[in-house]
């Protein structure tokens, strides 16, 4: 490879300017020769200008085509007249990084200023009388090039800072990653700044960038923590994956107990719920959510309660009852659905943050999870609970609402009526359920609704999860399983077993294809090609 030697005077040093083509074994090379620096502002290399490093240049660089312009060597010194010494410059600048930042403290310069501005998202530290750049890989060759021999301190801390909110206090090495599982089923990522992380963060669905606490969450799933710990791998960065700690509790609910005279909603809240026909689950939410809201104001009228009043209690839900976020935008919902349904008012606008729902990936069991869980329970009725919630995808309120009448044997379907949004929707039934619904219809013999409790009543949402909850128990499963987990299986089995999204919409009764698509990203298809790290340990 041919390099090109010339003479340079670069900020005031005599320099050897080295001009090749990008290679990575020749810039190796380079880095050997003593004082060798990279310049953003020639685009090259440049060696101090001295018989030593030329010779050295020569040996190291034997092998490649030099192109020396002119004669480098140093020609002798003849003096004629004095010749004033130029003073060296002053060592005014001290440097610390520290939590991915640069802080820099400097004489006030203008050259220097434009310099620093410059750098990108460097700003003025106006009450710290210093200069602040992101620690970008890059920034701080730049800083130490451009400053030189004028750093008089430079003082690099080994330790990112980890915010008390992340639910950890404490400090990670600069060649660490902390993983940190949260409660809400996310996990967070602190880490220094590194470009081939972020953009594997980006390429994860639903990852969010927190700006105030200066770290990424994205979904917990063991397939994007593989998927990141192997960047981590190639980056030379050691990972540290830990869960948040468990979180105080809040304050009880307002209960009868609590308050003289505690208050049901009025009968005007209910009729409105049914005259626009909205759901019974619906209607049990918001009139539990609005008994809670007007007994928390039991000294008030509920029609001369006011906004600021409304938003004092959105905040003791948040900062004292620490309720989820889904709870809270109920809260919200249930109130304005009572002054601007049932009332009639003006539409209105609470000035209170609401909450983004965490963006979080389901639970899924796998086929021998599954096959376990239905093995284990030995009770009939129950076990056809189980079966129906996985071969057809239903949700709780549809497995207690299925009927006799709605299962079509001849085109293998099942009828689900009236469920979410008030639509009707068919999807598939399973020939080894048949079978087992056949011994249940002998042994039961159900008039058309298929579960029944004590003295023929709709099975309760609660039956429903005590049975599902118990059989993933006596199966040794350690995952949080619920009816929902079967719904979210049953999708996730067809999509590995190449089922067209379209259709998994269809069955599962989703309006949009974004809620069906999040199954695309919790399936273990292709999983298996994934390794450990830990797999290339020698141990």
């Amino acid at each position: 490879m041919k390099i090109k030697i010339s003479k340079q005077n670069h900020r005031d040093e005599p320099r050897l300017k080295l001009e090749f083509n990008y290679n990575q074994t020749l810039i190796a090379l380079v880095k050997q020769i003593e004082g060798a620096k990279w310049s953003r502002t020639m685009k090259a290399w440049h060696v101090p200008d001295t018989s030593e490093t030329l010779s050295q240049s020569k040996v190291l660089l034997a092998e490649h085509e030099l192109l020396i312009a002119g004669e480098l060597e140093a020609p002798k010194l003849i003096v004629t007249e004095a010749v004033p010494i130029k003073e060296a410059p002053a060592k005014n600048v001290s440097i610390e990084v520290i939590n991915r930042k640069i802080l820099i403290k400097m004489p006030k310069n203008e050259a220097d200023t434009n310099f620093i501005k410059s750098l990108k998202y460097s700003r003025w530290l106006n009450k710290e009388f210093l200069w602040q750049v992101p620690d970008y890989p890059g920034n701080m060759d730049l800083i130490k090039d451009y400053f030189g021999s004028r750093i008089h301190t430079l003082n690099i801390h080994d330790a990112i800072d980890v915010p008390p909110n992340a639910g950890n206090q404490k400090t990670i090495a600069r060649y660490e990653v902390l993983f940190l599982k949260t409660r809400s089923g996310r996990m967070k990522v602190i880490a220094g700044f590194n470009k081939k992380i972020i953009s594997a963060i980006k390429a994860i669905p639903y990852h969010r960038w927190d700006s105030k606490n200066k770290w990424w969450t994205i979904p917990f799933s063991e397939i994007f923590m593989a998927q990141l710990t192997a960047v981590c791998q190639t980056e030379n960065l050691q990972v540290i994956l830990e869960e948040e700690p468990a979180g105080e509790a809040g304050v009880k609910r307002i209960s009868p107990l609590d308050v003289p005279g505690f208050r049901r909603v009025p009968q005007s809240y209910i009729d409105k719920h049914i005259e626009l026909k909205n759901s019974p689950n619906t209607i049990k939410s918001y009139v539990s959510a609005f008994e809670e809201f007007i007994n928390y104001h039991y000294r008030h009228d509920i029609d001369s309660i006011t906004e600021p009043q409304i938003l004092e209690f959105v905040r003791f839900l948040i900062t004292e009852r620490k309720v989820s976020t889904s709870y809270q935008n109920v809260s919200i919902n249930a109130i304005k659905f009572y002054y601007e349904k049932v009332l009639k008012g003006q539409r209105k606008f609470y000035f209170v943050d609401r909450p983004k729902r965490d963006k979080t990936l389901p639970i899924v069991l796998n086929l021998e999870e599954i096959t376990a869980m239905i093995k284990v329970t030995t009770n009939i009725k129950h076990k056809l609970i189980i079966m129906f919630g996985y071969s057809s995808g239903l949700r709780l309120n549809e497995i207690i609402s299925v009927k006799l009448s709605d299962i079509d044997r001849e085109r293998m379907q099942l009828r689900v009526n009236q469920s979410k949004g008030r639509k009707d929707r068919y999807t598939i039934l399973s020939g080894k359920l048949l079978s087992v619904l056949d011994d249940y219809i002998k042994e039961y013999a159900p008039d058309d609704l298929i579960f029944t409790g004590a003295g023929g009543k709709p099975y309760s949402d609660k039956s429903v999860q005590e049975v599902v909850k118990n059989a993933a128990k006596k199966a040794g499963l350690i995952k949080n399983v619920t009816p929902k987990t079967l719904r979210h299986s049953f999708a996730t089995h067809l999509l590995e077993n190449g089922v067209d999204l379209r259709y998994i919409q269809e069955l599962l009764g989703h309006s949009s294809s974004k809620t069906t698509e999040i199954y695309t990203h919790i399936t273990t298809k292709g999983f298996e090609n994934i390794k450990s790290p830990m797999d290339g340990l020698d141990i």
